[in-house]
């Protein structure tokens, strides 16, 4: 809903929210607030609280607000989902620790073959979301996390997290829903193209040899063989993928891990790259734009719709980056305004991240320029009862 009111837009959010549940009691919740709403989220939260009682809630304030099919990008937005149930569901808060020997990740304990998702919002300047995830990507292996890094105070480098009835302006929030089948989508949005290359020299983030030669002198040659668009595309922004499955046969769009180039140096041809390398990995060059983008995403629902068997889509929840929208598609709407089309009139709310969270290849990973998306089902029809047989007549 949009309002700038924060008690009129809490009470109208709660109003219209628990109306779409029926008779339901909520179980769960998630409120999303655009950044107008930085300086008055306690009010917000608190008005929300009173309409529907104390509720398992996260959320935060964030650029921009998702709602239905709409995706409000310039206007004060509120956006409120509800849940019933859903089993078991467990809040938690976590934050980074500095220590003598470096950090430690605190308030909350990952445990091994833990069952179900878990949806986490971070802050992107005091929580290192990629940390988390490397951490139990390495040692926690089957978690499953997704969701977003809060967007709404980028400016100030300020954040505003919901938990419960809190507003918190660091570290993380989340909810462990262990018995809830969700169905986890992510939509990275970028193409390759040139050939896929061995990486034979790297140090952390940063790649000095690309089959042999400099990554830089690879990325020139590509430049040079592409058609006029991809080389305005590649141009505007260079993206690498590394593969997900390096014994997969053939890959295409959505079989990698996209990571930005972030820098490079002239003199020896290296390029940085938003995130660690390993030496053999396969690594090829990716251009995004909107068609490219489009066209990933209406597959990954597609591949949904057909999963689902003929099954409805209860409700779902989308963390996509503020990279998107109309920044990247010339209006407002896409991702949102997709996902209803193709799954239906369900409820949908979510906000543009400053950095996307989603399961790829069974690890999860922080993402950029992606749309990740969590689907909740719903249940599936009870098995029939066998025939009962007839009983005596009583005497």
């Amino acid at each position: 809903m949009l309002a700038e009111d924060p008690e009129y837009a809490g009470r109208r959010a709660a109003h219209e929210a628990r109306a779409s549940l029926g008779g339901l009691r909520p179980s769960f919740g998630v409120l999303l607030a655009s950044a107008s709403f930085l300086g008055s989220a306690k009010t917000l939260v608190t008005a929300v609280a009173e309409q529907i009682g104390p509720l398992p809630l996260i959320g935060c304030v964030a650029e921009a607000v998702v709602g239905g099919a709409r995706e409000v990008e310039s206007a004060p937005a509120v956006s409120l989902w509800l849940a019933a149930e859903l089993g078991p569901v467990e809040t938690f808060a976590m934050e980074y620790v500095r220590t003598s020997s470096g950090g430690v990740l605190a308030g909350y304990r990952f445990g091994p073959d833990q069952p179900g998702v878990h949806l986490m919002i971070c802050d992107p300047f005091t929580f290192p979301a990629d940390d988390l995830l490397d951490h139990l990507n390495n040692h926690v292996a089957g978690t499953v996390v997704l969701g977003g890094m809060a967007s709404g105070g980028l400016r100030l480098r300020q954040s505003r997290l919901f938990l419960d009835g809190k507003v918190l302006s660091r570290g993380a929030v989340g909810v462990h829903l262990p018995g809830a089948e969700i169905r986890t989508l992510v939509s990275q949005g970028c193409r390759p193209v040139g050939d896929p290359y061995t990486v034979t020299g790297a140090q952390g983030s940063v790649i000095t040899e690309l089959g042999g030669r400099p990554p830089l002198t690879r990325l020139r040659e590509l430049a040079a063989a592409l058609p006029d668009r991809d080389r305005e595309l590649l141009a505007r922004g260079v993206h690498v993928g590394m593969v997900i499955n390096e014994y997969q046969a053939e890959r295409r769009q959505g079989d990698f891990l996209i990571r930005g180039v972030v820098g490079a140096d002239q003199e020896s041809g290296a390029i940085s790259v938003g995130g660690d390398v390993a030496v053999g990995q396969t690594l090829q060059f990716q251009v995004r734009d909107a068609d490219s983008a489009d066209e990933d995403l209406r597959r990954t629902l597609e591949h949904e719709v057909a999963a689902l068997g003929g099954r409805q889509a209860a409700g779902a929840l989308l963390f996509t980056c503020n990279g998107r929208g109309s920044r990247l598609f010339g209006e407002p709407d896409h991702d949102a305004g997709l996902l209803v089309r193709m799954l239906g009139e369900i409820p949908v709310a979510g906000f543009f991240c400053a950095g996307e969270l989603g399961p790829v290849g069974g690890r999860s990973y922080l993402h950029g320029f992606t749309a990740s998306i969590a689907l909740f089902p719903e249940a599936p029809p009870a098995p029939p009862q066998p025939p009962q047989p007839p009983q005596p007549p009583s005497s």
